[in-house]
């Protein structure tokens, strides 16, 4: 039974926030950072060469990025609701 006097929707609320693509887009950054980093060490074992310029880059911001996105969403997920 629904209540009359009840504002609040009877429709069910979705499983994910509104700020989840913030979350899933720093998680999906820093990954790439990760991977970057790895990559960095594991081009001259795997072949003779250097690592190529794209993955120090990567692996320079890619990685902070995710992590200060993170940190926003972590920062505006927290806040109080008014």
């Amino acid at each position: 039974m629904t209540n009359p006097a009840d504002p609040r929707p009877s429709t069910p609320p979705s499983g994910r926030a509104p700020g989840d693509w913030l979350l899933r887009l720093a998680l999906a950054l820093f990954a790439l950072g990760l991977l970057a980093i790895v990559g960095i060490f594991l081009t001259p074992i795997v072949t003779d060469g250097k690592p190529g310029l794209w993955l120090y880059l990567g692996a320079i911001l890619l990685t902070p990025l995710g992590f200060v996105l993170a940190l926003v969403f972590a920062l505006r997920s927290g806040r109080r609701a008014k």
